[in-house]
């Protein structure tokens, strides 16, 4: 996945009315303001009232869901003939903010903005992102991020969790 596709589905899913976050790998990129590395999909969330409208679109666009273990209604692989991905994460906030349905993203955590391609978009908070990533036992690209995230916006790595020097 490019970063050109990645802003120009950004931008196919707002025409039609459909807002989402960009989260996983481009998010950091989107954070940093510039591309870091290749991606193999484009990872979004999307509102539960937006969900089957964006299925439906991808649908309609030559895109199949690819099952995976993890698939459900909320959490989702959609992929076109060209192999280019899209992995859905779909969620829902009470009038309080308590999460109802989907992945639960804490409430306050899609409040970021980054660039991609030079233009906006709506993603993970920086401080949530980095905290994301330092949930599981994180993979060399998933290091490497955290040294970015942590250079731009001055966050400390977990002591003892990770070796700043990997």
């Amino acid at each position: 996945m490019t970063s050109e596709k990645a802003i120009e589905l950004y931008h196919w899913f707002k025409e039609n009315g459909i807002a989402v976050w960009i989260v996983g790998g481009f998010c950091v990129d989107a954070l940093l303001g510039k591309q870091t590395r290749e991606h193999g999909d484009l990872d979004i969330a999307v509102h539960r009232q937006d969900n089957a409208p964006l299925r439906q679109l991808l649908e309609n666009n030559g895109y199949e869901e690819e099952r995976r273990e993890d698939s459900s209604e909320y959490m989702y692989f959609m992929k076109n003939k060209a192999g280019q991905g899209i992995d859905i994460h779909a969620f829902e906030y009470d009038a309080h903010g308590k999460n109802t349905y989907g992945v639960a993203f804490p409430f306050g955590s899609l409040t970021g903005t980054g660039l991609i391609e030079g233009q906006e978009v709506n993603c993970v908070s920086p401080e949530f992102m980095f905290q994301f990533i330092t949930c599981y036992e994180p993979r060399e690209k998933d290091l490497s991020d955290l040294r970015a995230l942590s250079e731009k916006f001055g966050f400390e790595w977990p002591r003892g969790k990770y070796s700043t020097n990997s």
